[in-house]
């Protein structure tokens, strides 16, 4: 046991002491805040407020525009030529509306010299939709808009998504959210047990190539060395893994601290664009309505998700360190057999071919994460850390995810076994192509 602990020792410190860790430890929280600080930022920076004339040829909609944060509307009368050429020729208005007389539907044109953002056209057309739907109302019906309004809002159905257990324990879901979430932690992952492995078989190799593993074995067994190095790398990844968590929740609190409105919306909602509501999936204005009203994002996943992020954290550390040490093993084992890191692809390829498929699949399985499909990715050991974590933030009943944890375990034992016969005789096997046929026959030493 003390020769495991110094060869994991020494694969953990050599490679904490590269220059390169501390790069990418100081490096990755950087961008991970990065890429939810900077898109929220830029986005309240860079919305401008844009500036419309209105020649309205049936003068009904004069004055009646509502002014947002992002359209500030000013009415104008007379040849629609010459006020396009005068408004934008001046460069004091972005656009110029021209709504056409009609007595049907409403048709108008929007003139511009810079294309608008996207949901000015969303904007117009709601506001355009609900002034002529209370013109007829008015004139037609003779139904004053304003009481409409009032029963209109008082008869709104309104279903919520909540999920119940058998002991009658109950919790709300926004399933857009939930399933965000799920991919997040998919390909999160699967970029963690892929890279961590991969440096397996980069160290395997390495050794190999320089005959430095002659050195190793002669003072220690093949199986001490694979299990030590494989641990080791592991210790690697959950440092820096834990490292980029600490030092990218300190950089958005301090982001957070130092610009508390940074995360909190204020689009009205009637500038949410009508392509936004999807169907399928949850459309729930509320978490709009917290966010104007200065929610914090994890006051609002707590409250459309009645979720542990203890359990999510702890079942992902679970299913990273087993992921990893199972695809460890395997890629120790194929760097022991290979000479070189271009004759290894052969052998990667079809053991890396399930986890791809399962990020293929992602998608899938986030938007029915109960179906047979979603099932089997998140119970077969090669494909459940990428699947489950997928499911997990939509609920997993207990006995399915200890009968898939515990699956996880022993594929691990069994390819650790594996991985031992094969490290065993191909790491001091040199100058021969290795066929599948050879590590067949390794198996039976």
């Amino acid at each position: 046991m003390g020769k495991i602990q110094l060869i994991i020792a020494r694969e953990y410190l050599t490679r904490v002491k590269k220059l390169s860790f501390v790069i990418m430890t100081l490096l990755g929280p950087i961008l991970m805040a990065a890429l939810f600080i900077v898109p929220v930022y830029m986005t309240n920076k860079s919305q401008k407020q844009v500036k419309l004339v209105v020649v309205d040829e049936n003068h009904y909609f004069i004055n009646s525009f509502h002014d947002s944060k992002n359209a500030q509307f000013t009415y104008r009368s007379g040849n629609v030529d010459q006020i396009k050429r005068e408004a934008l020729g001046s460069g004091e208005y972005d656009a110029v509306l021209h709504i056409l007389e009609s007595y049907s539907g409403i048709r108008s044109n929007l003139y511009y010299y810079k294309e608008p953002p996207m949901n000015l056209r969303s904007n117009i057309e709601n506001q355009l939709d609900k002034l002529l739907f209370d013109k007829v109302l008015q004139d037609t019906f003779q139904i004053n808009p304003k009481k409409f309004e009032q029963i209109k809002s008082g008869t709104k159905s309104h279903v919520s998504m909540i999920q119940t257990d058998e002991h009658g324990n109950t919790k709300k879901h926004f399933a857009g959210l939930n399933r965000l979430i799920g991919i997040v932690l998919g390909f999160a992952i699967y970029i963690f047990i892929f890279m961590y492995s991969s440096q397996v078989l980069r160290s395997v190799l390495e050794e190999k190539t320089n005959r430095i593993v002659e050195v190793l074995l002669s003072s220690i067994k093949p199986i001490q060395l694979m299990f030590g190095k494989i641990v080791g790398v592991a210790l690697v990844g959950l440092t820096q893994f834990l490292l980029w968590v600490i030092f990218t929740a300190f950089i958005i609190g301090v982001a957070m601290f130092a610009k508390p409105d940074l995360f909190t919306s204020q689009i009205p909602q009637s500038d949410i664009p009508a392509a936004m509501v999807t169907p399928g999936m949850d459309n729930d204005l509320e978490i709009f309505a917290l966010m104007q009203e200065g929610q914090g994002f994890g006051e609002i996943l707590e409250t459309f998700y009645g979720i542990s992020f203890s359990e999510i954290i702890l079942l992902f550390l679970f299913y990273f360190i087993f992921g990893y040490l199972l695809y460890a093993a395997l890629f120790a084992s194929i760097g022991s057999a290979v000479d070189n890191e271009a004759d290894s692809n052969q052998f990667t390829m079809p053991v890396t071919i399930p986890l791809i498929l399962t990020l293929v699949m992602i998608m899938p399985i986030a938007d029915d994460p109960n179906s047979s499909l979603a099932w089997w990715f998140s119970m077969i050991p090669f494909t459940s850390p990428v699947g489950m974590l997928v499911r997990l933030p939509s609920g997993v009943p207990l006995p399915e995810l200890i009968l898939s944890m515990g699956l996880m375990i022993a594929t691990f034992v069994l390819c650790l076994w594996f991985a031992a016969k094969v490290y065993k005789t191909g790491i001091l096997m040199y100058g021969k192509k290795i066929t599948y046929k050879d590590l067949w026959k390794w198996l039976k030493y």
